[in-house]
């Protein structure tokens, strides 16, 4: 699935992109009246900020995750630091616009309320502000200075630039080899999530009579390919094929080789694209169903700082 190009904003100017279509029709939730702008010329104004914003419509980008949005940047044209948008969880879960990084991580994610929209927009732009501090100051549902409580495992730090390929294209969950100091406890995590068959799946033939339902099995593609060494959690949402609706990306890194539990990373590709979850190898199958049939939310996996998780807990 491909989707349109986006248009180019003028200098100082930002895109507000609906990415939630029904009957045709663009859907913004109330998102519109909660950002303080004011309709000037053939766009938005926000508040005392200045920040003009470019309201886009197009249903070719119905169901566009932050992402896909780097790649949909006009080849050769002046790439915006920021771009904005109005999704499911803002139109039907009333949450705040998904701000998607174009220029230090591109495609990583990070909310913020609605009424401070100028306010961040104006600080990004002027240079005040960067996108890291936004990350490195979000809670676990994602929301940039939100009161839901720090995440135990906050996204690392900007990695060095790097470009990485494609990952595979899948409908299901990504096993991807981040680290390659330990090749006894690579493979010691493979067996202990059942082994992978020639196709390079694991959990791909399960007997449903030996199925653990507490601690349901991670059905999940394998990449061991050294080429994603060292991939961090907010550069994987750009690497995902677009319109290839992946459950999760679960990354095996140097803590999931060295800790007990062999916790693995898992990264939000919709919510807030970028944030990691970490917990241990043998909850990200329960993880990856939940997620899948839209019964437990990503927030719901994210740590919490000084709380014990409740899959310790349970």
């Amino acid at each position: 699935m491909s989707f349109p190009e986006l248009p180019q904003p003028a200098p100082g100017e930002v895109l507000l992109v609906c990415t939630c279509y029904g009957d045709g029709r663009a859907l913004w939730g109330g998102l519109l009246g909660e950002i303080g702008a004011r309709r000037e010329d053939d766009g938005l104004v926000l508040g005392d900020d200045g920040v003009r914003l470019r309201t886009v419509e197009d249903r070719g980008w119905d169901y566009l995750h932050g992402g896909n949005v780097p790649a949909l940047v006009p080849y050769g044209s002046r790439v915006p630091p920021v771009a904005v948008l109005a999704d499911i969880p803002v139109v039907y879960g009333g949450d705040g616009p998904l701000l998607v990084d174009l220029a230090a991580i591109p495609g990583r994610g990070v909310r913020v309320p609605p009424a401070r929209l100028g306010e961040i927009l104006a600080a990004l732009l002027d240079g005040s502000l960067a996108f890291d501090d936004l990350v490195r100051d979000m809670d676990r549902y994602g929301m940039y200075q939100g009161d839901g409580g720090r995440p135990a495992y906050p996204a690392p730090a900007m990695p060095p630039r790097r470009s990485f390929p494609s990952l595979p294209s899948t409908a299901a969950a990504l096993l991807v080899r981040t680290c390659f100091d330990d090749e006894d406890g690579w493979r010691a995590l493979v067996d202990e999530l059942g082994g992978a068959d020639a196709e390079g799946w694991v959990g791909a033939d399960l007997d449903p009579d030996e199925i653990d339902v507490e601690h349901y099995p991670l059905t999940a593609l394998v990449v061991d390919d050294r080429v994603f060494e060292s991939l961090q959690p907010g550069q994987v949402p750009a690497l995902v094929p677009p319109g290839e609706h992946t459950t999760l990306v679960a990354l095996a890194d140097a803590r999931t080789l060295s800790e007990r539990g062999r916790p693995l990373t898992v990264v939000d590709l919709y919510d807030t694209p970028g944030q990691p979850a970490v917990l241990p190898c043998r909850e990200v199958g329960s993880m990856a169903c939940n997620l899948e049939i839209a019964n437990m939310d990503f927030y719901e996996f994210v740590a919490e700082e000084g709380i014990e998780p409740w899959w310790e807990a349970s």
